[in-house]
């Protein structure tokens, strides 16, 4: 898994959030009763299935 800084997380876990909030498939096992939009994102990142990508120039 490649690392990013603290702003390109909280980037990536909020864009991937929204898009489960508009609802798109969450790729790691969820609580539905008590996980939300941003505890799977940041589950999916830390499992590095995080569908999003980050090109740095």
């Amino acid at each position: 898994m490649e690392e990013y800084n603290k702003f390109e997380s909280a980037r990536l876990i909020g864009a991937r959030a929204l898009q489960l909030a508009f609802g798109a498939p969450a790729l790691v096992k969820i609580n539905k009763k008590s996980d939300t939009y941003i505890l799977i994102a940041k589950k999916e990142m830390e499992k590095g299935v995080l569908p999003i990508t980050v090109k740095k120039d």
